[in-house]
């Protein structure tokens, strides 16, 4: 039997002899060693972000092979950029990829979270507990840390406009330059709200964002409607259609040539004239199928050659073409219109629908398309002075977008700040002397894990980390919503200055730490095949060189 590179032997005993199971090369760590292994794998990926954590945490560069630079403190944005390579890293890696899609913030304060619980693992191992004691304990632990937020939590209502706006520029800070937080947040909270449906907020499919380097961030504006970077491809067409209806197309729209060597006989001049005037009727016939539909506007994804140009602009019919597949997406699940792929088939149930289409101005390439039947699509026009700060804005929204969001669906918050992970802390030490066994050693050591991320606030801020935490443990006694403000450097009611988090980027933070922790733990064998290198092939056995027919 083989088993992803492993060559499997019998078993057995002969001679006094042992007789191995697996591939000599396979690399194979057992017991303690592979359990060491891998919690230091996993607090390595840990300390790898730990220091963008919190408003005034640190930006990486990461270069990649071609050049291209990305400036992020994002924690998911990190780790997805970064090749890392170790098994239990990429677990690791896998919390923030939950954590992004699930809550949409709180990526580092997961992998940081996972790398305390690890860290204090270890500590536990070495005095002698049994991992499988501390996999129940971080279990039980997990449950009563997300019980007590839940309990903790404060409800909002989906009108109250000011919660909104603050808990997406909580999100916002440190990513973003603090004159921008306000403005930025106010789009966010208008974009969301103007795309509900039913109680649900599409974020993904009804918000478009567009960059443009130049301008300020504070340039940044919400428009109604789709805006594609693309203008109408002649000057005579209107360049505004009211009543829109829309054909997207997926294929080229030009006068092609035969693909295959063929060979005409023609007698004259006249002939050939004629044989060429027919080949341009039949390609005319081809676009009165389109015409014939009652489209005023034509999409392609692909290329609209002058012919066809001139043709749809004697119908007065809007033309673009290379939109991108995101565009072609969006107009789609925005107008309604479907994407054909066959001009010959399309009819007028094909077309979408839209109350304007119009090109703004002849000097800019832009697009925009607003007023539809069933959906309320908008699009962010993102600015900057350069294509980095631009794209780290993108970056930015997407993560306040998905905040406000969780926010609107669970209406439920928590004061940031280190605040909510002090509460846990406090109750869960509580709660270990009501665990009886070895199991409250665990719970105690989960409670100290919490801490490390207002310890990691207070650090990446340069305060005394130690000092902090201290004041915070003694407040937080007397006043649940203390947390730290790293502007001032105290201890202060993080819903009087406003600092607020959305329940389910915590709640969604323990969950994940938790469970990729007992996963680690639960590991005592690893098999690792070894990367084996194609044989060499002699020149002449090249593939390259035979004849296939």
């Amino acid at each position: 039997m083989a088993q992803q590179g492993m060559s499997i032997q019998l078993v057995g005993q002969y001679g006094g002899q042992p007789v191995y199971i697996i591939d000599p090369t396979t690399e194979h760590v057992q017991g303690r060693d592979a359990l060491s292994m891998n919690i230091n794998a996993a607090k390595a990926v840990a300390k790898l972000v730990r220091s963008t954590l919190g408003p005034k945490g640190m930006d990486k560069m990461l270069v990649n092979i071609l050049g291209d630079i990305v400036l992020t403190n994002d924690g998911a944005t990190i780790l997805k950029e970064m090749e890392i390579e170790h098994p239990t890293a990429k677990m690791i890696v896998e919390v923030a990829k939950t954590q992004e899609e699930i809550a949409g913030d709180g990526t580092t304060s997961a992998v940081v979270l996972a790398g305390s619980l690890m860290d204090k693992a270890a500590e536990l191992i070495e005095k002698g507990l049994h991992p499988i004691v501390i996999y129940k304990g971080y279990n039980l632990a997990a449950q009563k840390a997300i019980e007590i937020l839940e309990n903790f939590a404060i409800k909002v209502d989906k009108n109250d406009r000011n919660i909104l706006e603050k808990i997406a520029e909580t999100s916002i800070t440190g990513k973003a330059p603090d004159f921008s937080g306000s403005h930025l947040a106010k789009i966010c909270v208008d974009a969301v709200l103007a795309i509900e449906e039913n109680g649900k907020y599409n974020i993904d499919e009804k918000i478009v964002i567009r960059k443009e380097a130049g301008g300020k961030i504070t340039d940044t504006e919400l428009i109604p409607g789709i805006y594609i970077n693309k203008y109408r491809l002649h000057p005579d067409t209107p360049a505004k259609v009211e009543n829109a209806k829309i054909a997207l197309l997926d294929m080229p729209i030009e006068f092609a040539k035969t693909n295959t060597k063929s060979k005409i006989q023609l007698g004259s001049i006249e002939e050939m004239f004629a044989f060429r005037d027919q080949e341009m009727v039949d390609f005319h016939k081809m676009l009165d199928k389109i015409i014939a539909t009652g489209a005023n506007v034509v999409f392609s994804s692909k290329n609209i050659d002058d012919n066809a140009v001139h043709y749809f602009k004697k119908h007065n019919i809007y033309t673009c073409r290379r939109l991108k597949d995101e565009d072609m997406t969006v107009i789609s699940l925005s107008t309604g219109a479907k994407l054909v792929r066959n001009m010959k088939e399309i009819t007028a149930d094909d077309l979408g629908y839209a109350e304007l289409v119009e090109q703004e101005s002849e000097y800019e390439e832009k697009t925009l398309i607003k007023g539809f039947k069933k959906s309320n699509t908008v699009t962010i026009i993102v600015k900057g002075g350069s294509e980095h700060v631009t794209d780290n804005i993108e970056r930015v929204f997407d993560d306040a977008l998905h905040v406000v969001k969780s926010v609107l669906e669970d209406k439920a918050i928590v004061p940031g700040g280190g605040a909510s992970e002090m509460l846990v802390a406090e109750e869960l030490r509580s709660y270990a002397s009501t665990i009886g066994g070895r199991e409250q050693l665990a719970i105690l050591a989960f409670a100290e894990a919490m801490e490390e991320i207002p310890k990691t606030i207070a650090e990446n801020a340069g305060l005394d980390k130690i000092n902090m935490v201290s004041q915070l443990r003694a407040e937080s006694k007397k006043n649940k919503n203390s947390g730290i403000n790293v502007y001032s450097g105290k201890v202060e009611d993080m819903m009087e200055i406003n600092v607020i988090d959305p329940l389910r980027v915590k709640t969604q933070a323990i969950k994940s730490a938790a469970e990729v922790s007992a996963m680690i733990l639960r590991i005592d064998d690893m098999l690792k095949a070894q990367e084996k290198d194609m044989p060499d092939v002699k020149p002449e056995h090249n593939i390259h060189n035979y004849n296939m027919g």
